[in-house]
């Protein structure tokens, strides 16, 4: 792999640059302590603050114990207890002890008792950056994760994750999803580095390969996120339901953007360990970002990228989430630093000058999590300011390799100097 030069003007050369990326992951990380609670984190809403009743949730425990240790890696003080926290938030109170797993809630109060792939996912990208900042009990929760991922949910004949089950691993969902195998491919890139298995990258290219050179690529480098067990596309999935946070209809730009930069993290740790790297990766990371920028880009008469598309590039939900324009960003940069052509540049900055004027929210903190199709703040699909990890990511990414994975390079000393 030869990576190109910046231009010279690029902000990924500029100190001043970096500077402001700091300042505004600061104010990320501090608005994200709030969300402590007994049995892990939970979900802030528009002012920073914890609702009455509050529950702690798997999926932003994981995310908060990994984006925490990210911070504490970075030489930042004041995470190192919140990681502790929630290593044991996921090895206590929201993991089954009976089956093993992880509810999506703590004690499973939300009444879902479920095994979830997505989920299971996250909780292996969380332990192993715990172990990365040397968290105690998080190889013990690492080594957990791994085994259940073995047992239950990666498929060697399939080379992709099963989705679900139920409490007892009984009743393995009839579907195939996108979503959770674009996480599943996140957490495998972190977890060959933790334990030094490359394995684990020869899982993430099956995964990719099916996905998206197969899939994607077959339909204009749309990612296709429901399918059959057959792996047949599912395209009336959730017709009915066209705006749901994690299944939604139709096509989703922002993990074309997302699973554009994981194919360059990919094809840089296959590089780095000595293993075949198909060049398609490259091309395939090109092509989904070009049609996410040509789709869902300001097709409405106003800036910013739609949620989701139908299956004729036409806007199905028009509000506009801030996920989706934190993946944007990080795949432009990462593309920008792998090829050094211009219009990754152009697209980088215009889609930080979007966030700045919209999604950055400078008086109550955080960035408002969706606006609406006047980019105006709405909260359609997601109420409240839950998520720290896109916008964390987004803000750390720029000054880092695209290999080894992140909280590994942040621990290395990778990072540029500003923080």
């Amino acid at each position: 792999m030869t990576m190109q030069p910046l231009p010279a003007s690029s902000w990924l050369n500029a100190p001043a640059h970096h500077t402001w990326l700091a300042a505004e992951g600061q104010r990320l990380l501090m608005f994200a302590k709030s969300a402590r609670l007994p049995d892990g984190f939970g979900n802030l809403d528009d002012q920073g603050r914890l609702p009455a009743g509050a529950c702690a949730e798997t999926m932003n425990t994981a995310r908060m114990t990994h984006s925490f240790a990210m911070a504490h890696a970075m030489g930042l003080p004041g995470y190192a207890e919140l990681v502790e926290h929630g290593v044991a938030a996921l090895g206590g109170p929201l993991r089954d002890s009976e089956h093993g797993g992880w509810f999506a809630a703590a004690q499973a109060r939300d009444g879902n008792s479920g095994k979830a792939a997505y989920l299971h996912a996250f909780v292996a990208l969380a332990a192993s950056s715990a172990v990365v900042a040397g968290a105690p009990g998080a190889q013990s929760l690492l080594n957990d994760a791994i085994h259940i991922i073995e047992q239950f949910f990666w498929s060697e004949e399939e080379g992709v994750m099963l989705e679900s089950f139920a409490r007892d691993w009984t009743g393995e969902e009839a579907y195939r999803g996108a979503n959770s195998n674009m996480h599943a491919t996140e957490a495998f890139l972190a977890l060959a580095d933790v334990t030094g298995d490359t394995r684990w990258l020869e899982r993430a290219l099956r995964i990719v390969e099916r996905l998206i050179h197969s899939h994607a690529a077959d339909n204009q480098f749309m990612v296709i996120e429901h399918f059959d067990r057959q792996w047949q596309p599912l395209p009336g999935y959730n017709e009915d339901n066209r705006a749901d946070g994690f299944r939604p209809y139709g096509i989703t730009p922002g993990h074309g953007f997302e699973w554009a930069r994981l194919l360059l993290h990919l094809e840089a740790a296959r590089l780095q360990a000595g293993l075949a790297t198909p060049q398609w990766l490259l091309s395939d990371a090109k092509g989904l970002f070009a049609s996410a920028c040509e789709y869902a880009w300001a097709v409405d008469g106003a800036p910013g990228i739609v949620y989701t598309l139908d299956w004729n590039q036409r806007p199905v939900v028009r509000e506009r989430l801030h996920w989706t324009h934190a993946e944007a960003s990080a795949a432009a940069q990462a593309l920008l630093k792998r090829t050094g052509e211009r219009h990754y540049e152009t697209w980088y900055r215009r889609f930080w000058e979007f966030c700045e004027t919209h999604f950055i929210d400078r008086i109550h903190g955080s960035w408002h999590h969706e606006l609406s199709a006047q980019n105006q703040p709405s909260s359609k699909i997601w109420g409240g300011k839950p998520d720290l990890y896109h916008a964390w990511q987004a803000v750390v990414l720029p000054g880092l390799p695209l290999a080894p994975s992140m909280t590994s390079a942040l621990a290395a000393g990778a990072y540029v100097t500003v923080w």
